[in-house]
């Protein structure tokens, strides 16, 4: 009896973690349903596709990716930094080529999956990161004036002529519109002081409707949406060459916004969880099959959603159930409530954009980066900028490109120190060096960013016989100061002045070896410390000294080795 009862516990043991798991991915999936129902809608309102779109999407793209993803929490669908790419891109090409964009993008993050170049995304700087961040939120927020003010206007290309027509056209603003978006800023606002389980987004949608159907306000609404479940459809002109040619480079921003976006999203979910990290290869998988997928249902491409995900893991999410009990739970929503949709208020989901945009901004960063260094500040506000003036892919790539030429910049600080005679020998002792003996301490990599810098600043000791360079803190060095190297070395040769190294490490060794400027050099001024190198030059130093002095004298020579 007693060993039944053993065999029974871990059975149990089994069953209430297998429940309790499911119980938890069934509150978190119906949680961030709740919460991606309005930004769904609002997300496909600002992209510049009928609303019916963002629910297809969020249903569809959530299910696809949280069953192939690598994250066993991530919660999929439209996203603001999506809408601001797709609301160009719905502009001139018109929605049937963006579905064909979105099946390009998705084939596209697919081979970056399987090429395994998944880890990328960790070499984006933050400064980067921040800069398009802040950037998506300035474009959301102007973006949606137009709703907010119950304006008709046609929906321009780039979101600056938008916003000045939105401006311009002030006076012809919509009174109530106004304030059913400033009724649902508050509500966002002020909710989660009441309720933090229901989010203030969806209460504020839910008053904003009911008092523009109980008022018959006349605002601009949704309009209706389908009682029905996404089906299959077809793609116009999918087999077009041309077509498929003219939207390659829409296709690749969708393919490299969507991938930056889901893997961020990613990581984030990582710190909030102590269950298995995510796959980054499979998540860029995942994703392509979700974006290659879910154009054929009438959605628009989609990424992994930063807030929904949280919100997912907050309300005991662990597994990928939780994604797929979110898609489930909006399609029975779409079944049974979408009569009432129709008469949401385009100013509601406004209202919600704004307050998401506001959110959106990295308001630490600005202040971490501020406090930090300018030159980073700096970057951030020049990707900034250039997604607002520009688009969010050139954004990211000018983003790159001066943290890059940043990264050089301070690689490039090479650390030259002349060693003084005063920390060679202790204090006291009757020998120097002379000027004919220099001892240089060289810290950092020497690449070809530090060269010339390297080349020039050794040549100013005209009066140096012996020329230690001290390596021992040289991890690397690559062609181009390998050049400035012998150069140097044939320079010191001409003035008959002996270059002598110390410390080599071994990849600079094996690079020295491999190209025979080892050999040139010559293995007799290769030296394992400073101290036997000085010594091989002046012998009298390690042997006219007495035993104790010269201890002394090696242990304060091992100081600068």
């Amino acid at each position: 009896m007693a060993t039944s009862n053993i065999l029974k516990e871990p059975q149990l043991l089994r069953l209430s973690r297998l429940f309790g798991g499911l119980r938890g991915d069934l509150t978190g999936g119906l949680t961030a349903a709740v919460v991606a129902l309005p930004l769904a809608l609002a997300f496909a309102v600002a992209s510049g596709v009928e609303p019916k779109a963002g629910l297809y999407t969020a249903i569809v793209a959530g299910i696809v990716a949280a069953i192939f993803g690598g994250s066993s929490v991530q919660i999929t669908g439209p996203t603001g930094a999506m809408a601001v790419v797709l609301v160009g891109i719905v502009a001139k090409y018109g929605i049937e080529k963006v579905w064909i964009a979105g099946v390009m993008a998705g084939i596209i993050q697919i081979a970056l999956g399987v090429a395994k170049l998944g880890q990328l995304v960790k070499f984006i700087p933050y400064p980067v990161t921040a800069g398009f961040t802040n950037g998506i939120a300035v474009i959301i927020f102007c973006g949606q004036l137009n709703n907010f003010f119950g304006l008709k206007l046609p929906r321009s290309e780039h979101f600056l002529p938008g916003l000045w027509q939105s401006l311009t056209h002030v006076e012809a603003l919509n009174w109530a519109a106004v304030a059913l978006a400033v009724v649902v800023i508050a509500t966002n606002v002020l909710w989660p002081r009441i309720n933090t389980t229901i989010p203030g987004s969806l209460v504020g949608l839910v008053l904003a409707t009911a008092i523009a159907s109980s008022f018959h306000l006349n605002v601009p609404t949704i309009g209706t949406i389908p009682q029905s479940l996404p089906m299959p459809q077809g793609i116009p002109h999918w087999n077009d060459f041309s077509v498929i040619r003219e939207l390659i480079n829409p296709a690749l921003a969708l393919a490299a916004l969507g991938s930056i976006e889901s893997l961020l999203s990613a990581v984030v979910a990582d710190g909030m969880t102590v269950s298995e990290k995510h796959n980054s290869d499979r998540e860029l998988i995942g994703q392509g099959l979700a974006n290659m997928i879910v154009p054929f249902f009438g959605g628009i491409p989609a990424t992994g959603a930063i807030a929904r995900t949280a919100v997912n893991v907050r309300s005991g999410g662990k597994t990928r159930l939780s994604g797929v009990i979110h898609g489930l739970a909006l399609a029975i929503i779409v079944l049974t409530l979408a009569p009432l949709a129709a008469q949401i208020p385009l100013a509601a989901l406004a209202g919600i954009l704004m307050v998401v945009s506001l959110r959106m901004v990295e308001w630490k960063a600005i202040g971490l980066l501020m406090r930090a260094t300018y030159s980073d500040f700096a970057v951030m506000i020049l990707t900034w900028l250039v997604t607002i003036l520009f688009d969010l892919v050139l954004a990211v790539e000018v983003g790159l490109i001066a943290a890059g030429a940043l990264f050089i910049k301070r690689m490039s600080d090479l650390s030259l120190v002349k060693i003084p005679e005063t920390e060679v020998f202790p204090p006291g002792t009757p020998l120097e060096l002379g000027k004919e003996i220099a001892v240089y301490r060289v810290d950092g990599p020497v690449f070809f960013g530090a060269a010339e810098r390297f080349a020039t600043f050794l040549r100013d000791e005209p009066e140096v016989k012996y020329l230690i360079l001290r390596l021992r803190f040289v991890p690397n060095m690559d062609t181009t100061g390998l050049v400035a190297l012998e150069d140097i070395y044939h320079d010191l040769e001409r003035h008959n002045c002996r270059l002598i190294l110390t410390g080599l490490q071994p990849e600079v060794q094996q690079l020295l070896e491999r190209t025979g400027l080892l050999n040139t050099i010559g293995l007799s001024n290769c030296f394992e410390t400073t101290t036997d190198a000085i010594c091989s030059i002046s012998p009298q130093i390690a042997c006219s000294q007495p035993v104790a002095a010269d201890l002394k004298t090696k242990e304060l020579m091992e100081l600068i080795d």
